[in-house]
């Protein structure tokens, strides 16, 4: 038995019963289309309110694929999400002062006004053809006053005295280092998955594997938000908060970011539900309630700008705070197996160094590097390499590899039958098949065995061979900087034993961007 089909009559009559405060609503933003400025929270508040009820009550009985409803279902859907876009924005334009945000480069509170004045347009077409809409469907709309105070806020100066009792907070560092670290690391993800601020608006962007999609904005939505949480549970209502004068700053950073995102968010759905390519034959026939391409325009040069713009000063004030609450350790660890402190190795510590802003230096026996800088690393290799063939020499002596007088004057066999024993004993890494040495003869004026470590680390500068060793380099710095090195010392230091790119673990997913 299939389902129960409902008469018109009868689901005409439902929604009438429901939509009351729903029109008045939407009847106010209409009777005031002509003035400027109308949006208010209370007013915002109720259109989403009432949007929701409605959408959901329509969806319930499956009006998004009838004829008859899907028209109104789809303006209350733009009515739903408009009002929480312009209520978002609303709440950054209010909060903007209690955010202490940092200077970037556009005036972020007019920027904000023109984009809440644009979705204000959006809302009044939307609500115009909803009461449209609703009398073509025989709804019966109220008559609104144009003057109504109930939607209208009005908002004394001043706030309320901080005179709560303040937490103590016993492992201030700790708690301080934690938040600043987990920004720096969703800052990291978060501009590896976004566009650069000067990206220009296209279409491709905002598709479904775009780096704008929907999905992945709720994504990073939720990041910020799990953030914004950990330092109202761990910071707000602390001494250290109220003696750190950086902590709010970050605070207002994290919300306004969020909140961004959100609005974001919300302009990606409409854009590929309602306004984008994939959505175009829905709207044929009819005028577009939005522009797709003043649509992503928007998302662009306002929500992903501001986003960078506010990461990237954020970036620097937890760089600041972490010198400040630096703990230092030291973390002992093997260096790079392949070919030392190489290009890839290198570039990936000094990459992490920098992403903390701390100060961590490398130790080798006598010599001190700045981790920070990969040409500094790169010098740590001739030390590396004398080690090696130090060690070799050695090792060929301990094993009594060459004979001072062999019958078999055949240098490059002897060099090859040496580097083979040791490959069989992991001692050496062949990189190359076959291993071509250059014919030479034995100098009388020189022992065999020198000749032959001689021509070994000739192969090894060329890189043709490698030398398998135990040596330990000593990092020093910030604890949380030299977990994340040992991660990636365990991890090959992002190769394997004969170079080749592996993946990071997520942690360290950042020194990919």
């Amino acid at each position: 038995m299939g389902p129960v089909t409902i008469s018109y009559k009868e689901f005409r009559d439902l929604i009438a019963s429901r939509t009351e405060r729903y029109f008045n609503a939407a009847g106010f933003v209409v009777a005031n289309k002509d003035r400027k400025s109308i949006l208010t929270r209370p007013l915002l508040g109720e259109l989403l309110s009432q949007s929701t009820q409605i959408e959901e009550l329509l969806d319930s009985y499956g009006a998004r694929n009838n004829c008859r409803w899907a028209r109104f279902r789809s303006l209350t859907a733009a009515i739903k999400l408009f009002s929480n876009v312009s209520y978002e924005l609303l709440h950054i334009q209010h909060s903007i002062p209690a955010y202490r945000l940092l200077t970037v480069e556009q005036d972020f509170s007019q920027q904000t006004q023109e984009i809440l004045n644009f979705s204000e347009e959006i809302l009044i077409s939307a609500a115009d053809r909803l009461i449209e809409e609703a009398q073509r469907l025989h709804l019966p709309t109220p008559e609104v006053s144009s003057d109504s105070d109930f939607y209208s806020e009005k908002l004394p100066s001043g706030r309320l005295p901080h005179d709560l009792a303040m937490r103590k907070v016993e492992a201030v560092s700790k708690t301080v280092s934690l938040l600043a670290t987990a920004f720096l690391n969703l800052a990291a993800e978060s501009k590896q998955a976004l566009p650069r601020k000067r990206t220009e608006p296209k279409s491709y962007l905002c598709e479904l594997t775009g780096p704008i999609s929907e999905e992945k904005l709720r994504s990073l939505e939720l990041r910020f938000h799990n953030l914004q949480s950990l330092y109202d549970t761990y910071v707000s209502t602390t001494e250290t908060e109220v003696f750190d004068n950086d902590l709010p700053v970050l605070r207002g950073h994290i919300s306004v970011v969020l909140h961004l995102l959100r609005t974001a968010k919300d302009f990606a759905h409409y854009y590929e539900r309602h306004a984008g390519p994939a959505a175009q034959h829905l709207s044929k026939g009819r005028k577009r309630l939005v522009e797709p391409e003043k649509l992503l325009e928007t998302l662009i040069n306002y929500c992903i700008n501001f986003v960078s713009q506010f990461l990237d000063c954020a970036e620097i004030l937890c760089q600041k705070m972490l010198k400040r609450y630096t703990e230092i350790g030291q973390v002992q660890l093997a260096v790079p197996p392949y070919r030392g402190f190489h290009v890839r190795p290198s570039t990936l510590i000094s990459k992490l160094v920098l992403h903390y802003g701390s100060d961590v230096k490398m130790k080798l026996e006598d010599d001190t590097y700045d981790a920070s800088s990969p040409l500094e690393l790169f010098r740590a290799n001739e030390k590396i390499n004398a080690t090696k063939r130090k060690s070799l020499a050695a090792e060929i002596i301990r094993l009594e590899l060459v004979d001072e007088a062999p019958e078999d004057k055949d240098r490059q066999s002897i060099v090859r039958n040496v580097i083979m024993t040791l490959a069989e004993q992991s001692k050496v890494i062949i990189y190359e098949q076959p291993l071509i040495i250059d014919e030479k003869e034995f100098q009388p004026e020189s022992t065999i065995i020198q000749q032959v470590t001689d021509e070994i680390a000739k192969l090894l500068c060329i890189g043709k061979i490698d030398i398998s060793t135990n040596i330990e380099a000593i990092f020093v710095g910030d604890k949380r900087v030299l977990e994340d090195i040992q991660l990636l010392a365990e991890n090959g230091y992002g190769e394997d034993s004969f170079g080749n790119n592996i993946p990071l673990p997520r942690e360290l997913q950042y020194l990919r961007q």
